[in-house]
């Protein structure tokens, strides 16, 4: 009798096993990358579009959430925000770079000459520099969100933001949303 209800038992978990399993197939996108982007180090930033337009080309759909100090990547280099700042506010925006082309080596950086060295190198190598890699995102449709919450603590607006096709402005939820939907999650 104690077998039998054992062996039920274990019948019943794995029904559960295999119902769970299911749900997590149909919800999971075998074709989606979900990434997060919390530097805005120039290296990594490259690598993360990268990947991004590499995946694409794969025939992934592509999500990237833009956070913390990746945010002021997509700063447009000109122009500064509609909105009144605060005391931290006009210290953030001044002291963080506007735009991509400001980004700077995480390694290496030597007070500025590695990222100029680095970015004569890709040049001469034709390699597409971090804007160029930007908007051949945008042209690929790469989907980008841009952390609210950070945007608050930094004191920036939606009108300091670069003009990007499918750019969106959201919290975690939403990044946990579309990662809950992928197959892969990166977090550069």
């Amino acid at each position: 009798m104690e077998m039998e209800k054992r062996i039920e038992e274990l019948e019943k978990q794995m029904n559960q096993l295999k119902d769970t399993f299911v749900k997590f197939e149909k919800n999971a996108d075998a074709n989606k990358l979900a990434m997060v982007v919390f530097s805005g180090d120039l290296d990594k930033a490259l690598a993360a579009f990268i990947i991004a337009t590499g995946a694409v080309a794969m025939g992934m759909d592509v999500v990237m959430f833009f956070t913390f100090w990746g945010t002021p990547l997509l700063r447009k280099k000109e122009g500064s925000s509609s909105d009144p700042k605060d005391m931290y506010g006009k210290m953030f925006g001044t002291m963080l770079p506007k735009g991509a082309s400001k980004a700077s080596l995480s390694q290496m950086n030597m007070g500025g000459m590695g990222t100029v060295m680095m970015k004569k190198l890709m040049k001469k190598k034709n390699v597409a520099s971090l804007e160029e890699m930007i908007a051949l995102a945008a042209e690929l449709e790469v989907k980008i969100y841009i952390c609210e919450m950070s945007m608050g603590l930094m004191g920036f607006s939606r009108s300091e933001m670069i003009d990007y096709p499918n750019l969106g402005f959201a919290g975690v939820a939403k990044f946990l949303e579309e990662a809950g939907t992928s197959k892969a999650q990166f977090f550069i």
